[in-house]
């Protein structure tokens, strides 16, 4: 009866080497993936906050300028005019274009 021989494969250093590389390639990939994945999330949402504000601000610029546009009315102007004791007088008005 003869003897099967096994042959037993053997790993070099270099391979060894190039699969130690290669996972830890492999995890380093994974790792700088979830940070910035984190981090686009971050900036997401640092820019909604951000559009939030310009929103909040335009609709009160928006009051404002509603409210001068209340007060400057000819109408206005002729009410608190008339309660102060002056006169309207038409040919006194200068009209400024831009």
């Amino acid at each position: 009866m003869k003897r099967v021989k096994t042959r037993r494969i053997r790993i070099t250093k270099g391979e060894k080497m190039l699969y130690f590389l290669g996972s830890l390639s492999l995890v380093l990939t994974l790792v700088v993936q979830i940070f910035c994945g984190a981090n686009i999330g971050s900036l997401n949402l640092q820019v909604e906050e951000i559009k939030y504000d310009i929103n909040n601000q335009e609709k009160k610029v928006e009051s404002l300028t509603m409210k001068v546009n209340e007060l400057t009315s000819f109408d206005k102007v002729k009410d608190i005019v008339g309660d102060m004791g002056l006169a309207y007088n038409n040919d006194n008005i200068v009209v400024i274009d831009k």
